[in-house]
């Protein structure tokens, strides 16, 4: 991502998303022929390649268009991005029983490239000189919402950028939030079953989760864009962290999915409303570039931290969860503090 951050201030977002949808495409198409493990390797790798392509370059788009909402213009986009597996994994299983295997991939590919090209095409950023001649809203007077030009001129380099304890204090929070988060989604039906509820009712504590972790991306974007970006993820990380704390107290199944549904809400959270704190922090100019870098504390860091330390607790300790809840909760309250540290230039 962060590579993809750079690259578009060279070429272009357009050309960004076009190359991203041609990928995703191709691995359809790689999918086809696949005769080995390391061609399905190959497969995911370029997926996770072309989503680069894609998210980074849509982050950016909004960023610049919706000055005013970035929260809740970034929080559609997360959204989407979370949400569309889930609705469209059923099409793709009914695809795959009426076309079989091979023509299900094809037929993917084509409507990937059909529907993405349109959408490269119609991804035009604002013309950022016409923008500095455009008179500010009264909110911009007022200095709730920062304008769009002064965000783009103002803007921070990456090195200037790295430089700031916000920064560091952004990517200790994307490390330890991210971590704690996304171990939910890897223990929450592993709980249920210990707590002797069955498969079929634990995968309602992972229903939860998912449920909140993507709709919840647009209400915490909404409500950050009238609250605070700082304050908003502020309070969604403490609860997240008493709700991991409670959850081994949780007398039934519907009080750990209303619990689970917490720390789903903070982990969407995390992504909607890190993107427009990230713009107004930092700048727009290079806004692909630091998001990248920061995301990369998710990519790199938070999965040995959070699904993998968790799991070889649960080894060591025969399955003890407490000890898990209890380091994923802390995470969460100390990400909490962290996201306090970090100030948008302005305000």
């Amino acid at each position: 991502m962060f590579l993809v951050g750079r690259w578009q201030e060279r070429y272009g977002i357009r050309k960004m998303i076009s190359l991203g949808v041609a990928l995703t495409a191709f691995a359809s198409v790689v999918a086809v022929y696949a005769q080995s493990i390391y061609m399905i390797y190959a497969w995911a790798f370029l997926n996770g390649i072309a989503s680069s392509f894609v998210y980074i370059p849509a982050l950016t788009l909004v960023q610049l268009w919706h000055p005013h909402k970035r929260g809740l213009a970034s929080g559609a986009v997360s959204m989407v991005f979370g949400l569309s597996a889930a609705i469209i994994s059923p099409l793709f299983g009914k695809l795959l029983l009426s076309l079989g295997y091979s023509s299900m991939n094809f037929s993917i590919a084509i409507l990937t490239l059909v529907t993405g090209l349109v959408g490269a095409y119609l991804a035009r950023p604002p013309d950022m000189k016409a923008a500095s001649s455009v008179e500010s809203s009264p909110d911009e007077a007022r200095g709730s919402h920062p304008a769009r030009w002064d965000l783009w001129t103002r803007s921070f380099t990456v090195q200037e950028c790295l430089r700031t304890q916000s920064f560091w204090f952004l990517w200790i929070t994307w490390t330890l939030a991210g971590a704690a988060g996304v171990s939910m989604s890897i223990l929450a039906t592993v709980y249920g079953i210990s707590r002797g509820f069955g498969l079929e009712s634990s995968v309602l504590i992972l229903m939860a989760f998912n449920f909140t972790n993507g709709t919840g991306r647009i209400i915490s974007g909404f409500v950050s864009d009238k609250i605070g970006r700082n304050r908003t993820m502020c309070m969604a990380f403490f609860a997240a962290g008493i709700a991991y704390l409670a959850l081994s107290w949780a007398g039934n199944l519907t009080q750990c999915a209303l619990l689970a549904a917490v720390v789903g809400f903070a982990f969407g959270t995390l992504f909607s409303v890190s993107a427009p704190l990230v713009a107004e922090s930092f700048g727009l100019k290079h806004f692909g570039a630091i998001f990248g870098l920061t995301f990369a504390a998710y990519g790199f860091v938070a999965g040995p931290l959070g699904p993998t330390l968790s799991g070889y607790v649960l080894d060591v300790t025969n399955g003890n969860f407490v000890v898990v809840f209890l380091y994923l909760g802390i995470f969460y309250l100390i990400s909490g503090f962290c996201i306090r540290m970090v100030t948008p230039m302005l305000r």
